[in-house]
C-alpha cells in the first residue's frame, strides 16, 4: 500500500499535541514512525501502531486507578515503549516524567518523592535495582512496570508488571472501550500541564519543569524554522528523552514532518548504527560532532601520505569556500565546479564512512560550540548549524539561518520569540514556549520568571544591529581574575574541547594572577596515540600520568593559547586522574563537567597550580 500523503500544515482543530498525535496517526497511519534495532534487525512501528499502543498504556494506567493530575516516570534508554508509556499517559491527562538511565538510587528518590510518581516504568534488572533501594521512602510509589525481564523471569513482586503484559491489558480493553482514551485527549487543555523535565541541579536540588500543551505546540509550529524534512526521511534518536531536546526532536517534531525516528540497539552502537541509517536529520551536542571529528582527523594521521595530501588539499579548498560564504564573498562557478568534483571524489565517501552522506540539517547546541569545529564541517559541505534553547524554553528559541549563518552566534530568534538583554547582559526570553514554572517551587518559579513574563535565563550575551545572540557564558561562572580581569571561561574551553585528546575541561583562576584548566582525557584518543607510540601504561591513571601523555596535553594547550589574549593565556594545566562517567558528582546526566564541584572536589590538584600562598583563592562573595 502507499504511503499516506503528509498534511503540509497543522489541523487547525488540533490544540493540543494530543489531539495532533491522533490526527496524524489517522493521516499517516501506514506510514512508518518508528524503527528499533533489535538484535541486529531493525523492527518497524507505523503511525497507527503507534497510536493504538500509546492507547493501550494509557487504558492500563486508568484501570490501574490512575487519573488525572497523577503521575508517572520512566527510567529507561530510547526506545519506542518511552514514548508509549510518556504519550499514552499524556493522552489520559497523566504527568509523565523522565528520568536519566544513569541517575543513582538517590537521584531517582528525590524525583520520585518531588513529583508523587505513582507508577514508573523501568527498563530492566539494573533500574529495577535502583527502585528497590529506595522504594520505600516512596509513600505514592504503587507500580513498577519492567519492560526486559532478561535476570527477572522468576521475580514474585506483587509492585511489578511486564510492559508486555501491561500493553495486552490495555489493548483488550480497547477493543470495547477506546472511547475513554479519545474522550480523555478532548478534554485536553493547552494550558494543561503535559509533564515534567527536571533540571540537572548543578546549583542545588533539581526543579521539575513544568512543560504545558501551549508550550509544546507553539515549537511544533515552529520547527519548519530550522529543520527542513520531507516525509518518511530518517532521524536517529540517541540523546537522554529526558533532555528536552531529544524529546522535541523525537516526539514532537516528527508530528510536525513525518519523519522516521530509528532509535539503536543501545546507546554503545550509536556510531555504527549511524552509519546504517544515514539520517536527514541529527542534533547532537557539541561532543557528539567532536568525536565525528576526532575520528577523521586520527584516521588521516594514520592513512597514506597521498591520502593525507590530498584530504588537506580538498578541506583547504572547502574551507576557503566556506569562509568566503561567511564574508559574503561571491565564489566563482567555476571554483565550485572545481571543488564539487573534488568532494564527490574524498569527501563523499568520508561522508559515507561518518554516516553523513543524506544529512540535509545538521544541529547543535545544549553547550558553546568551537568555531574551529564549525568551519571543518563548512570544509565538508554540512552547515552545523547553532541554537539556544533550554529546559525553560521547551526547546530553541534562537536558531542559526542556513542562508546567513554567522559563526559565534546562536542565530537569531525564531518566530514568536522575544529576546532582550537586562542587567548585567543577562540574555531574557519571552514567548508561548516559556514554561508555566517550576514544580511545587513557586519561589524558584519568581526567581526564574519576572512579573512580566521574562524569562531570566542566567546566561550573559550580546545582541547585533541584526538580532544575532552570541552567548558569553553563564553570569555564575565568569571569572575574575586578582587583576579584576572578567574572563569567559566558556571560550577558552571551547578551543580546548577540539582537541581530538580532551573530552572536557574547566578553566582555573577566580581571584587568581593567571589562568589554568584542569583537563578530561578522550580515553580511546590518548590510548591510542600511547599505542602507537608505544608508551608503557597499565590503567587510566597511570596513563594520564605518562609524560609522553602530559607532553601531548601541553602541545594542545600551546595551540590553543596561540589564539587567546595575554589575560585569557593559560600557564598551567593537570589531567584528571579519575575516567568520570554520568555516575559521579562531577558530570551532569549530559556529561559536562560541574564547575562547582570540580573545584572543591580537587582543590588540592587546583593548589598544586598555584604555588604563593599569597594569592586569594575561593568563590567570591556574592
Amino acid at each position: 500500500m502507499p504511503a499516506a500523503p503528509i498534511p503540509t500544515a497543522l489541523p487547525l482543530a488540533c490544540d493540543t499535541p494530543q489531539k495532533l498525535f491522533r490526527a496524524r496517526s489517522r493521516a499517516w497511519a501506514d506510514n512508518p514512525a518508528l524503527r528499533h534495532k533489535k538484535k541486529g534487525i531493525w523492527d518497524t512501528t507505523t503511525w497507527a501502531q503507534y497510536f493504538e499502543r500509546a492507547r493501550g498504556v494509557g487504558l492500563a494506567l486508568s484501570r490501574l486507578g490512575l487519573q488525572t493530575g497523577d503521575s508517572i516516570a520512566i527510567i529507561s534508554e530510547n526506545r519506542p515503549e518511552w514514548l508509549y508509556a510518556d504519550l499514552g499517559a499524556q493522552c489520559m491527562g497523566i504527568l509523565s516524567t523522565g528520568i536519566y538511565p544513569t541517575s543513582s538510587p538517590e537521584q531517582l528518590l528525590y524525583i520520585l518523592q518531588n513529583a508523587g510518581v505513582r507508577l514508573l516504568f523501568v527498563e530492566n534488572q539494573e533500574q529495577y535495582d535502583k527502585v528497590l533501594a529506595v522504594r520505600a521512602q516512596c509513600p505514592a510509589l504503587q507500580h513498577i512496570v519492567i519492560t526486559e525481564r532478561k535476570g527477572l523471569r522468576h521475580l514474585a513482586d506483587p509492585m511489578v508488571t511486564d510492559f508486555a503484559q501491561l500493553l495486552a491489558q490495555g489493548l483488550a480493553q480497547a477493543s470495547q472501550q477506546a472511547g475513554i482514551f479519545d474522550a480523555a485527549i478532548d478534554q485536553g487543555d493547552p494550558s494543561s500541564i503535559a509533564f515534567l523535565v527536571y533540571t540537572s541541579g548543578t546549583t542545588g536540588a533539581p526543579k521539575g519543569a513544568m512543560v504545558s500543551n501551549r508550550n509544546l505546540m507553539f515549537q511544533i509550529g515552529g520547527v519548519g524554522q530550522y529543520q527542513h524534512l520531507q516525509p518518511l526521511e530518517r532521524t536517529l534518536s540517541f540523546l537522554p528523552l529526558c533532555h528536552i531536546a531529544e524529546r522535541m526532536s523525537t516526539v514532537y517534531a516528527p508530528l510536525a514532518q513525518g519523519q522516521t525516528v530509528h532509535f539503536p540497539e543501545n546507546s554503545g552502537t550509536v556510531f555504527n548504527d549511524l552509519r546504517e541509517v544515514a539520517p536527514h536529520l541529527i542534533f547532537g551536542p557539541p561532543r557528539f560532532w567532536e568525536k565525528m571529528y576526532s575520528q577523521i582527523t586520527l584516521y588521516m594521521q594514520d592513512a597514506l601520505p597521498i591520502a593525507r595530501q590530498a584530504y588537506a588539499l580538498v578541506l583547504a579548498e572547502g574551507a576557503a569556500i566556506a569562509q568566503a560564504r561567511l564574508a559574503g564573498q561571491p565564489i566563482s562557478a567555476w571554483r565550485t565546479a572545481r571543488h564539487g568534483l573534488s568532494k564527490t571524489l574524498l569527501i563523499s565517501n568520508l561522508r559515507s564512512f561518518l554516516g553523513l552522506q543524506n544529512i540535509k540539517t545538521a544541529l547543535t547546541g545544549a553547550a558553546p560550540v568551537p568555531p574551529d569545529l564549525l568551519r571543518w564541517y563548512m570544509a565538508i559541505g554540512i552547515d552545523l548549524l547553532e541554537a539556544f534553547g533550554m529546559t525553560e524554553t521547551c526547546g530553541a528559541c534562537t536558531a542559526m539561518p542556513e542562508t546567513d549563518i554567522r559563526i559565534g552566534t546562536a542565530g537569531v530568534p525564531v518566530k514568536g520569540t522575544e529576546i532582550r538583554l537586562g542587567p548585567k547582559n543577562e540574555v531574557l526570553v519571552r514567548g508561548p514556549h516559556v514554561i508555566t514554572g517550576y514544580w511545587r517551587q513557586p519561589e524558584k518559579t519568581r526567581e526564574a520568571i519576572d512579573a512580566e513574563g521574562w524569562l531570566h535565563t542566567g546566561d550573559c550575551g550580546e545582541i547585533d544591529a541584526d538580532g544575532y545572540l552570541s552567548i558569553k557564558d553563564r553570569l555564575k561562572d565568569i571569572i575574575i581574575t586578582s587583576g579584576g580581569k572578567n574572563i569567559t571561561p566558556s571560550n577558552i574551553e571551547n578551543h580546548l574541547k577540539f582537541s581530538p585528546y580532551i573530552s572536557d575541561a574547566v578553566v582555573i583562576g577566580e581571584g587568581r594572577h593567571y589562568l589554568s584548566c584542569l583537563v578530561m582525557l578522550d580515553q580511546d584518543n590518548v590510548a591510542k596515540f600511547a599505542q602507537d607510540r608505544q608508551v608503557p601504561y597499565t590503567d587510566y591513571a597511570s596513563m594520564t600520568r605518562a609524560p609522553e601523555v602530559i607532553a601531548l596535553i601541553q602541545a594542545e594547550l600551546d595551540l590553543v593559547n596561540a589564539k587567546l589574549a595575554r589575560v585569557e593565556q593559560l600557564k598551567g594545566f593537570r589531567i584528571i586522574a579519575q575516567l568520570l562517567s554520568a555516575e559521579d558528582e562531577e558530570l551532569t546526566p549530559t556529561m559536562k563537567l560541574k564547575r562547582q564541584v570540580v573545584a572543591r572536589k580537587y582543590a588540592d590538584l587546583i593548589a598544586g597550580m598555584y604555588p604563593d600562598p599569597f594569592i586569594v583563592s575561593g568563590p567570591r562573595p556574592i
